[in-house]
């Protein structure tokens, strides 16, 4: 029987904006989880260590982590990340929750990942991150999905460093600017930094190849927004979030952290919603 005041013991998977975010919000009174170590590459090892509490485990391989240690391993850090790390964590037996699920448009390793988690007695968690909505979309999809669109738009700024670069000429934008239009999987590989939501509402509908998904490079807004449409057999789904970008990673809004808290406390919690 779960215990009313189970507390989680964590594994963070990188430490950059949203996994500071997550740690704080870990050491909050009133959080279902408890940060208990970090894993980060090898050449940030130092810094981390720096930055958190001596007795904090950092480690650079998530094989050294301790099964009977943790009890549920949170990734924060990027695609790469889960290629690199998912393997592992779930051959130990520990639940994985992964934000970055741009990484399950390669059919090969969501086969994979799901076939060593089932082996192994682990899960896969996905985290709603910067959407709302997949709850009623995943409604929808039980009941008969005909449709899904998912528009992503974000300050100019946010696409640096992405293909948008050699789209438009970003500093000089004035009006929106359609940066792509078309599957989820091709949004989700194309621009691995800003498009895992597009990957997260293909997984929570129609799949990869039959959500359409839009990126928008837009000078009038400082948000980054995400807007679900959908319609099925038995309705149809209109929603936004709008939120602001991460301090430290504008292409990442700060209440991705917020959704990866909330759904340690949901792992924890005798009531669930």
């Amino acid at each position: 029987m779960t215990e009313p005041d189970r507390v989680l013991k964590i594994a963070l998977i990188g430490f950059g904006a949203i996994g500071r975010q997550v740690a704080e919000g870990l050491g909050n009174p009133g959080s279902r989880g408890i940060l208990c170590a970090v894993v980060v590459r090898p050449e940030q090892v130092v810094r981390a260590r720096a930055a958190l509490p001596h007795s904090m485990a950092v480690y650079s391989d998530t094989e050294e982590l301790a099964p009977e240690n943790v009890d549920l391993v949170v990734e924060c850090a990027g695609q790469g990340a889960v290629r690199q790390h998912a393997e592992a964590v779930l051959r130990l037996g520990i639940d994985l929750m992964l934000i970055s699920t741009g990484a399950l448009v390669d059919a090969e390793l969501r086969h994979r990942l799901t076939e060593i988690a089932a082996r192994s007695g682990a899960r896969i968690l996905l985290p709603a991150g910067a959407i709302a909505g997949l709850d009623g979309l995943g409604a929808l999809q039980r009941s008969g999905l005909h449709r899904v669109s998912y528009i992503s738009t974000k300050p100019p700024h946010a696409w640096r460093g992405t293909p948008a670069e050699d789209l438009v000429d970003l500093d000089a934008l004035t009006e929106p600017a359609v940066l792509f239009k078309g599957p989820a999987h091709m949004a989700a590989t194309l621009f691995p930094k800003n498009a895992n939501l597009a990957a997260t509402v293909a997984l929570s509908g129609l799949g990869f190849e039959d959500t359409e998904i839009t990126l928008v490079a837009d000078p009038r807004t400082q948000e980054n927004i995400g807007h679900i449409e959908a319609s099925g057999r038995l309705g149809t789904l209109t929603v936004e979030l709008r939120g602001c970008a991460t301090a430290d990673n504008p292409k990442t809004s700060s209440v991705t952290a917020f959704s990866i808290l909330r759904a340690i406390d949901n792992e924890a919690n005798v009531v669930v919603i």
